[in-house]
């Protein structure tokens, strides 16, 4: 039993009222009066709360089956009332450490009803978390006491990568499939055969099919459109660099997500995708293929990864592609780098790629930087940070500089628009042939 706001009030007035009776009547029994009026009024307060347990609300949880990490992920609550109104509020035992909405929820119902309660959580990091009970409060009819109860929910869900950006993403690819490939076909932007059709004012005279005009005697020309069954391959750094907490998930939450969205627009484009995760050495390796079947493999066997404190082995981990992949093929590697010094490793590394492959370095850059970078102040420290940011930068760019000249395709975007950017450049990379 909790006494609502009502009951102190009462009890205050009560001490109010008291003087005025001393001065009506004599001081004990004022005194007398008011102890009376403070029983009853508790008296009161605990059969309130008390008559509450005959028609208590009914609550049950409902959470996704998998939760997507730096999403809001709804959480609903459903409430029940029986015979008569209720006016409850409810604290879930969620985990802590995640970020939510809103921490207690209140409602009020007319008999017999039902509603949703609906609060969302943010998780930032992956792995298996568990939901405890549901800590209810239920006010009685005279709205003098709270029935406060447990109810036991507990439930244990999964937190994946953002599952809800690969579901935009894929609606995203199959709009873009039924107008984009269309007009790239038109224009015979490609170099895989699609089908003949009949020429048109403004077909290209060098697609026309001789033979196949000849036999139906009428011009023909072929329809081209961007090969499909190419190789893709998505070396992803657990390293020590990819530890850091960058807008707030780990750099390397941030390059699984670009991971995932990638495979997913290269299965939509009909390539084969392989991922490997390394740090000393390689760690996983997912041979390509195609198919939803193949998305699906890479979702569960990439989710339990973690990042690691160690320094990431560049030259092994692309000497074992080197050895796994002997077709041509697109080797993207997500990373970040620090300096010069740092990454001559890595430049050497995706050196030994080309011209074999075409190698694309994508770089997971922290907005913090940026902001340091280019934030004015007249203050000694926030001057010393400005400085040390627009050193980072500054060798970032000549270390993109580096990887440009061997040949390398560079992207460099803040973490939390890399998985978009890096989408957009492999679709033009495919609409352009460059593979």
């Amino acid at each position: 039993m909790i006494p609502a706001k009502r009951v102190y009030l009462l009890l205050l007035l009560g001490i109010v009222v008291a003087p005025l009776l001393a001065t009506i009547w004599n001081v004990p029994r004022s005194i007398l009066v008011m102890l009376l009026f403070d029983a009853v009024i508790l008296g009161m307060t605990i059969a309130d709360s008390l008559m509450v347990r005959r028609h208590r609300v009914q609550i049950e949880r409902s959470l996704p089956a998998r939760l997507s990490i730096g999403r809001d992920n709804p959480v609903v609550l459903t409430a029940r009332s029986l015979k008569k109104s209720a006016q409850i509020q409810i604290c879930d035992y969620y985990p802590m450490q995640f970020a939510v909405s809103a921490t207690t929820l209140t409602a009020s119902l007319a008999p017999n009803s039902t509603t949703e309660l609906t609060y969302t959580i943010h998780p930032n990091q992956r792995g298996e978390f568990g939901w405890g009970d549901l800590q209810v409060r239920q006010l009685g009819a005279w709205g003098l006491g709270w029935d406060n109860w447990k109810i036991v929910h507990n439930q244990k869900v999964k937190v994946y990568p953002d599952l809800v950006g690969l579901r935009s993403l894929s609606i995203r690819l199959t709009l873009q499939s039924a107008g984009s490939i269309r007009k790239l076909r038109q224009r015979g932007i490609g170099t895989e055969f699609a089908e003949l059709k009949d020429y048109g004012t403004g077909d290209d005279m060098r697609l026309i099919d001789w033979k196949a005009t000849a036999r139906r005697n009428r011009p023909l020309v072929r329809v081209l459109e961007p090969e499909h069954e190419q190789t893709l391959i998505i070396l992803l750094d657990r390293g020590r660099l990819m530890t850091a907490q960058v807008s707030g998930l780990k750099r390397f939450d941030w390059g699984l997500n670009a991971t995932l969205a990638l495979a997913l627009a290269g299965i939509h484009r009909g390539d084969r995708v392989g991922v490997g995760v390394f740090d000393k050495q390689m760690q996983t390796w997912i041979p390509p293929a195609r198919g939803q079947h193949q998305l699906n493999q890479l979702v569960d066997r990439l989710t339990p990864i973690q990042p690691v404190l160690l320094e990431s082995d560049y030259i092994g981990a692309v000497t074992s592609i080197i050895k796994q992949q002997a077709r041509r093929a697109l080797v993207v590697l997500i990373t970040d780098i620090v300096d010069i010094t740092a990454s001559a490793e890595l430049l050497a590394a995706l050196g030994r790629l080309t011209p074999r492959y075409l190698p694309f370095c994508v770089m997971l850059r922290d907005r913090q930087v940026d902001r340091l970078a280019h934030t004015s102040t007249n203050e000694v420290n926030p001057t010393y940070a400005r400085a040390v940011a627009l050193d980072l930068l500054s060798q970032r760019q000549v270390a993109f500089a580096g990887l440009k000249q061997k040949g390398v395709l560079v992207l460099d975007a803040p973490a939390d628009l890399i998985s978009e950017q890096l989408v957009d450049r492999y679709l033009q990379l495919k609409a352009r042939n460059q593979l």
